[in-house]
């Protein structure tokens, strides 16, 4: 039997994931926790699941993917584990962006957080012939917002130190966790298959950050602190591609 959330795609009903990835529940009981609408495709019939916050079954150190059961610790929990704490952080970081002049990135990054619920998603497949849920598209959308932020900060030639404005602060912090969680999708590619277009997703996510926290400085008129050690690392786009100092 297959059973899946309505509003995401259809998963099966052992894959204790199912929940965690379901955009939003139908609604929520105060005695049983969630419950979610599914669809049952055996029967062409809409129900309801009703899902505890807790369910006791990682008390012995597994948890559910779909396609099977795994340790905690296993490579693939770590990668989209840490998917999460980057959104985390995102939201955190969106809590303190909420004035007008930030309208724009606020939103961007509400998209970024459904999204990487999507990668979570798709990395929680083992197995099985799955539609992946993060495309191309995903990537190339940061591609272009990455070009467009390029040009409302000041020109940077050298390493910057994290930080400036609590904002730009908080964005760096989600560009490192991001970071972490690249290295452990790059970690899980190695040992089994998932969906590459994480990958470059979580790559260029970092750099998106990274260019918006320093369009918020500029915005803030707070300036950046240049690593006062570096070299000139960062040249022109006119001038010769890959050539560094």
């Amino acid at each position: 039997v297959w059973i899946g959330c309505v509003v995401t795609s259809i998963v099966p009903k052992t894959a204790g994931v199912a929940s965690f990835f379901c955009r939003k529940p139908h609604k929520i009981n105060k005695n049983l926790g969630y419950v979610f609408k599914t669809f049952d495709n055996t029967t062409n019939k809409i129900g309801v699941v009703h899902m505890k916050l807790y369910t006791k079954t990682g008390d012995q150190g597994q948890t559910s993917l779909v396609g099977g059961r795994v340790d905690k610790n296993h490579v693939r929990v770590e990668a989209y584990g840490t998917i999460d704490e980057a959104n985390s952080v995102i939201g955190w970081a969106m809590t303190l962006l909420q004035d007008e002049r930030f309208r724009d990135i606020y939103q961007e990054l509400q998209r970024i957080q459904h999204e990487l619920f999507d990668c979570g998603g798709d990395l929680a497949i083992v197995g099985e012939k799955m539609p992946y849920k993060v495309k191309p598209d995903m990537v190339a959308f940061l591609e272009e917002r990455i070009d467009v932020y390029i040009q409302q900060a000041p020109p940077l030639e050298r390493f910057i130190l994290p930080g400036g404005s609590p904002q730009a602060a908080a964005l760096h912090m989600a560009r490192t966790v991001t970071r972490r969680a690249e290295r452990y999708v790059v970690a899980l590619m190695k040992q089994q298959q998932t969906n590459e277009v994480v990958l470059q997703y979580m790559n260029r996510l970092s750099d998106y950050l990274f260019a918006v926290a320093r369009v918020v400085n500029a915005r803030l008129q707070v300036k950046d602190v240049e690593y006062e050690r570096s070299a000139i690392v960062f040249r022109d786009k006119n001038e010769k591609e890959g050539e560094l100092e």
